[in-house]
């Protein structure tokens, strides 16, 4: 039997650029570990950005700096109520959408901001990516999601990407009828992959009260507490 994740949280942000009802070939794919998720136990959240009123900038409320509204706030929240985070997209160019580069900044505008623990807020959540598209540049893209992800505080899995692409030059999109998309072995094994990398390390650090705090604590460094830390050479000790 395999195991359960009750109690876990995910959210999957859809950086597709067309607005809701238009059919997302990248919500196509998701669906395929949002609903193994739900199997498992883990409650889950998709969210289109595009249909949020989301201002561009890099501080938590845009609307601090003259914009007119901003609802990233309100979605900083489930971020962080969120034991995973999924971001999902379509290629363009060979690179992320906009949406996708939008909601990065928005997350890296909140990345100073502290935990309980005095450590970065993200510490102690998982992420990883989803990618669709024609051509080229799934692991362009990804390695640009992954890396930043971690860079912002979240914990990557072994194995936390997958994608779909359809033949170089104009064709079918995944869900296209025909395209090969979602009967595709590759792509359900490495997303089936990914979704049980997900949950496992989510549970493990769950479970565990997150990362430990020693060494990684923003607050205590600036305090003057330096972990052990002495500089190898001298004239700078």
């Amino acid at each position: 039997m395999s195991p359960r994740f009750d109690g876990l949280r995910a959210v999957f942000f859809n950086s597709t650029l067309k607005r809701s009802p238009e059919p997302s070939n990248t919500e196509g794919l998701l669906r395929v570990s949002a609903e193994l998720m739900r199997r498992e136990g883990v409650e889950v959240e998709v969210i289109r950005t595009i249909d949020h009123d989301i201002a561009v900038g890099v501080y938590p409320d845009m609307t601090e700096r003259g914009w007119a509204s901003d609802e990233w706030p309100a979605l900083y929240e489930k971020v962080l109520a969120a034991d995973i985070l999924v971001l999902c997209g379509p290629i363009w160019l060979g690179d992320n959408s906009s949406e996708m580069k939008k909601v990065i900044e928005r997350l890296y505008a909140c990345s100073h901001l502290l935990n309980d623990a005095g450590q970065y807020a993200y510490y102690g959540r998982v992420g990883g990516c989803l990618l669709t598209g024609n051509e080229d540049g799934v692991k362009h893209c990804a390695m640009n999601v992954l890396y930043s992800l971690q860079h912002l505080g979240y914990t990557i899995p072994p194995q936390a990407d997958a994608g779909w692409l359809g033949p170089i030059g104009p064709g079918p999109s995944y869900l296209d009828p025909g395209s090969g998309g979602p009967e595709s072995d590759f792509t359900n094994r490495n997303t089936t992959f990914m979704t049980w990398n997900l949950m496992h390390l989510a549970k493990m650090l769950k479970d565990a009260g997150g990362i430990p705090a020693y060494g990684n604590q923003r607050a205590a460094w600036d305090e003057g507490e330096r972990f052990d830390f002495t500089h190898p050479n001298p004239e700078y000790r």
